[in-house]
């Protein structure tokens, strides 16, 4: 349950107004679910964004932790700055330099787009070799993850033909695709629409999920959310050839990492169907129908 300002503790509103000043109004977001309380406070001293979570000592809260953790190595020019944190009576709270905006819009022709690709791009370049301590490995998520992997094991009645057709060829790429997604780029990984505002420029936010990984995967996560909004698999690699670190992907790992994510979201939509899967699994499936094509194209060139 997202808790409002007056449901907190009287000790939790005390420390947060201790950092703040006195809350004179309080406005709750209508995205984000990861946090028990997420607002934003208007107070004497300015305006801050803050969100915690109860139980400081239990497994939720180690996202919040490691994106205090890393907050202090992300770029202004992308990231809002991490102001304070503070733990009282079991509560877990980070306060942000809040950012006006709106969600991006991904869709097609969307004045957003150009801003969101400039984000990107400083992205793989200020958080090229980041040296933030005890950040997790994409490459190690993944292989634990291993969609197809866990598939071919023991697959769903309702798994397509097509899928169970290709399932040797699927797990292969796959694995070819986590090989490939290694790199030394602090990476957000969960880059959507309601993780980026739009202003005077593009904020990425919420990084409890960032890894280490190659620049480009960023980008990729991407594609997918440009084909769920609309996009073809054509104009959402279009728009990625315009950022920096796409260019340094190689064909084959573009094709291995496009069959690793449709992996994911195919396995999680059959043994967790959430009300988004379904679609993220439907523009994965776009995407890697693509690269295979194109794949099969060059090995008749």
């Amino acid at each position: 349950m997202l808790h409002t300002w007056n449901h907190l503790p009287h000790t939790v509103r005390a420390a947060i107004e201790a950092e703040t000043g006195p809350v004179r109004r309080v406005e709750i977001p209508e995205a984000g679910r990861n946090s028990d309380f997420a607002a934003t406070l208007l107070t004497r001293r300015g305006t801050v964004f803050c969100k915690g979570i109860v139980d400081a000592g239990g497994k939720r809260a180690k996202m919040h932790r490691h994106e205090a953790d890393v907050a202090p190595y992300l770029p202004p020019a992308v990231a809002p700055r991490l102001l304070w944190s503070i733990e009282v009576d079991d509560w877990l709270l980070l306060g942000f330099q809040h950012i006006t905006g709106h969600h991006t819009d991904l869709s097609p022709g969307s004045a957003d787009l150009p801003l969101v690709a400039e984000a990107v791009s400083t992205m793989a370049r200020e958080l090229a070799g980041c040296t933030a301590p005890g950040v997790p490995a994409l490459s190690e998520k993944m292989a634990w993850m291993a969609g197809w992997r866990r598939l071919r094991h023991q697959p769903p009645a309702e798994l397509d033909q097509w899928s169970r057709d290709r399932l040797d060829l699927l797990v292969d790429l796959e694995a070819k695709g986590i090989e490939a997604a290694a790199g030394n780029n602090l990476i957000h990984t969960d880059l959507h629409q309601f993780n980026i505002l739009v202003g005077d420029r593009a904020w990425v936010i919420d990084w409890a999920w960032s890894r280490t990984g190659a620049a480009w995967i960023d980008v990729a996560h991407l594609v997918v959310r440009l084909i769920g909004q609309g996009h073809s698999p054509e104009t959402a690699e279009q728009w990625a050839a315009a950022t920096l670190a796409w260019p340094t992907a190689s064909p084959d790992a573009l094709t291995g990492f496009s069959v690793a994510l449709l992996g994911m979201w195919t396995y999680l939509h059959h043994t967790d169907p959430l009300p988004m899967r379904a679609g993220l699994a439907t523009a994965a499936r776009q995407w890697a129908e693509h690269r295979l094509v194109l794949a099969e194209r060059n090995c008749f060139k």
